[in-house]
């Protein structure tokens, strides 16, 4: 890793480690020894005890007196949780006001890139970066900061790489959601809950089956 050279220290140490879960570069159970990084980032502990204790608010390490940090030990349902928090944010924020449909049009093509050159990282990435224009267009900012403090792309790299969870297994997941919203469908924010659901580990696809059939039924404007 690269020494850590510009502020806020917390905040890029936060970002590496979480890099770290990415990558396989730490997995479930491993320790993370606050004076090891202090002294491969180049910095003093004081920083990287924050962006720890951070982390372990976020539900991804824990820590104990006598044993230090430690990547935890995730199980299915750890993940399911989030997954529902993040579906039941989403579908609040389309009930609040609908996304431009020209901004998810550029994500989604995107993820075409992405998926035409087999890019996990990218294809996360621009799924992310979809689902975030949702919940940004509200314009409601406690709504955007409880989404992102949810860690999703963390998350979603986790459920592929610990229970093989589809991320994004390709583009065309979106793509009955751009035409929802295109359209105006008063189905889409049930759509959207399932399509985010769909991805969990304990999910089965015949919910987003149902309620795309349901969604592809109703053609009436969102007032």
């Amino acid at each position: 890793m690269k020494p850590v050279i510009r502020s806020p220290l917390r905040d890029q140490i936060r970002r590496t480690v979480l890099d770290g879960l990415i990558d396989g570069r730490w997995g479930p159970g491993d320790r993370l020894v606050e004076r090891g990084l202090a002294a491969e980032l180049g910095v003093s502990q004081a920083p990287v005890r924050e962006a720890l204790r951070e982390l372990e608010a976020l539900g991804l390490i824990e820590s104990s007196p006598n044993r230090g940090a430690r990547i935890r030990r995730f199980t299915e349902t750890d993940l399911r949780e989030v997954y529902e928090v993040r579906a039941g944010l989403e579908e609040t924020a389309v009930r609040l006001r609908l996304p431009p449909v020209a901004a998810l049009r550029v994500h989604l093509a995107r993820l075409h890139e992405a998926a035409a050159t087999d890019s996990l990282i990218d294809q996360v990435r621009h799924g992310v970066a979809f689902h975030r224009e949702i919940v940004k267009a509200p314009g409601n900012d406690v709504l955007l900061s409880v989404w992102e403090s949810l860690g999703i792309e963390v998350w979603t790299h986790l459920s592929i790489r610990l229970f093989r969870a589809r991320a994004v297994e390709n583009a065309a997941d979106h793509e009955p959601l751009v035409a929802a919203f295109e359209r105006g469908d008063p189905h889409v924010g049930v759509l959207l809950r399932e399509h985010i659901l769909g991805y969990s580990p304990l999910a089965g696809r015949e919910g987003v089956t149902a309620i795309a059939t349901a969604a592809s039924e109703g053609r009436s404007s969102l007032e």
